[in-house]
């Protein structure tokens, strides 16, 4: 007796969906602990990821994707616009506008000053290939440096340290506190305004002592941050847009 063995065949694991012409590609992951299929499109990379469950038909995945075109193109559409970092560009620094200023003969850091006219500038020395690195090693090291000095502030208000700060380019969450009591942060923080960077910073202490978001964990972010509701607004209305940059 002759038994044949069929093996299913993996999923692609990228689908592409056409809308009104235009193609986009599509992530395709499984997860088992999904209960529904789901379609995201991330703000800050645009990319598109439909997430399967484990047992679900990958055909009726695709049509769930292809239906929801319009959605997508829509998502797609709202993504902020990219602003490089190049002289002559506007980019935030602490909420306020500055333009990049090239000084090709000048030498020295990267640094913020005044124009002739009183204006903002960002003036960055060196040769014009270097501008766009040494800007965002400008912004990484300015958002360190508020980022300590916030944390240090509120650990002192909690009495409990934090173990390290690291700084990252993450597109999925501003801040994270692991269980050892290390601080992770995104640079792009530092676009934002003050009171901004000062709430991400007490959100995270606040896990130092509340690994939740229970309403103690809540109840003592808004004890070490006054302004959380605001702050919280704000980056609902211009956080995605803060990943145009650079």
């Amino acid at each position: 007796m002759r038994i044949s063995l069929f093996r299913r065949q993996p999923d692609p694991d990228r689908i592409e969906v056409v809308h009104a012409g235009t193609r986009y590609p599509v992530l395709v992951k499984r997860r088992a602990n999904a209960r529904r299929m789901t379609l995201r499109v991330s703000q800050a990379t645009g990319e598109i990821t439909l997430t399967l469950p484990e047992r679900a038909d990958f055909a009726a995945g695709r049509v769930f994707a292809e239906n929801h075109g319009g959605w997508i193109a829509a998502r797609i559409a709202r993504r902020p616009l990219a602003v490089p970092f190049e002289p002559g560009r506007v980019v935030p620094l602490r909420g306020t506008p500055h333009r990049i200023v090239h000084w090709s003969k000048a030498r020295g850091l990267t640094q913020a000053a005044l124009d002739q006219d009183g204006a903002p500038i960002i003036a960055v020395a060196g040769e014009a290939a270097h501008v766009p690195r040494r800007i965002k090693d400008f912004l990484r090291r300015l958002a360190l440096e508020d980022l300590e000095k916030a944390v240090r502030r509120h650990t002192a208000t909690l009495g409990i340290p934090a173990r390290k700060i690291t700084i990252r380019d993450t597109t999925s969450r501003w801040g994270s506190c692991s269980s050892q009591g290390h601080l992770n942060f995104s640079w792009r923080l530092i676009l934002a305004p003050p009171s901004v960077l000062d709430y991400l910073a007490a959100h995270e202490v606040a896990h130092l002592k509340e690994m939740n978001h229970s309403h103690r964990f809540w109840a003592l972010t808004y004890k070490l941050c006054p302004h959380t509701q605001e702050a919280e607004a704000w980056l609902k209305r211009h956080g995605a847009g803060l990943h145009g940059y650079g």
